[in-house]
């Protein structure tokens, strides 16, 4: 069998996998909403309740991703630059969130700050009245910092111990102070980890839908429409219809920092 024959012949599984189960999909996803008119196609902008439910849903991946940022930016400079007893074990603790699923990660906010939660229990004894966070806005906002703050930190600390030290140190002869290292140092060797980082977070925030079903019974974010519209109403020309709206805001921002970022956040995204 020739080298080309070979080629093929190995290539057309993969190829079937593709075209049955991604291609084809996607292509009827695409296709669906026209079934209702074209008009269907613009029913997150236009529709006043799936408007806003896109507005709660940027609105929050937005806030969860500067705050992972600021954050994990912070204790993984921290991380980078202090040795100390128990870095290693700390390290390996910081990334445990990453093994629970979004339901388990809701779990955790109910159990803090639900009706029965240790924060209500707690409120009742010292106020007499139960304190609930867990089923609105800040609990999605707990729950998605949960679970994309430890990535956040493996990144920083990562890129951090890679960057060249002695701009550091020779910024640091000259004279510098510490807030001028971090402006015309840190702030620039990290940027393209902040653009890979920071898109990844918010496609990741945007898209999260075990969290965002344990928890939003107050506060619809798109996930949570698109699977109401397909499940308890059946009008999957509208589900798809949202779904490429989501999609499509996902990857215009993964695009963009790939293109903004260069080489090295193409890598990480």
């Amino acid at each position: 069998m020739s080298p080309r024959l070979l080629g093929i012949a190995c290539l057309a599984p993969a190829a079937a996998v593709f075209g049955a189960f991604w291609l084809l999909p996607m292509a009827w996803l695409v296709v669906l909403p026209a079934a209702k008119g074209w008009q269907t196609y613009l029913a997150v902008l236009t529709h006043p309740r799936y408007a806003a439910s896109l507005a709660n849903t940027v609105g929050l991946s937005l806030a969860v991703t500067m705050a992972t940022l600021v954050l994990g930016a912070a204790v993984g400079l921290y991380l980078a630059r202090t040795r100390f007893a128990g870095r290693r074990v700390l390290l390996s603790v910081l990334s445990l969130p990453l093994s629970f699923p979004g339901v388990i990660v809701g779990f955790f906010v109910i159990l803090l700050g639900g009706r029965q939660g240790v924060v209500a229990q707690l409120a009742e004894a010292l106020t007499g009245e139960r304190i609930t966070f867990a089923y609105g806005l800040t609990g999605l906002f707990l729950a998605y910092l949960y679970f994309s703050l430890p990535r956040a930190i493996a990144t920083f600390t990562a890129a951090a111990e890679s960057m060249d030290t002695q701009l550091e140190e020779a910024a640091r002869s000259l004279g510098a102070s510490r807030w001028r290292i971090v402006l015309d140092v840190w702030l620039p060797g990290l940027a393209p980890t902040t653009l890979a980082c920071g898109a990844i977070v918010f496609a990741t925030a945007m898209g999260a839908f075990g969290t965002a079903f344990t928890l939003a019974t107050k506060f619809e974010v798109l996930p949570i429409t698109i699977y109401n519209e397909f499940t308890n109403y059946a009008n999957f020309a509208l589900a798809a219809s949202l779904s490429i709206a989501l999609g499509l805001m996902t990857w215009l921002v993964l695009f963009a920092a790939r293109r903004l970022g260069g080489p090295a956040t193409a890598a990480g995204v």
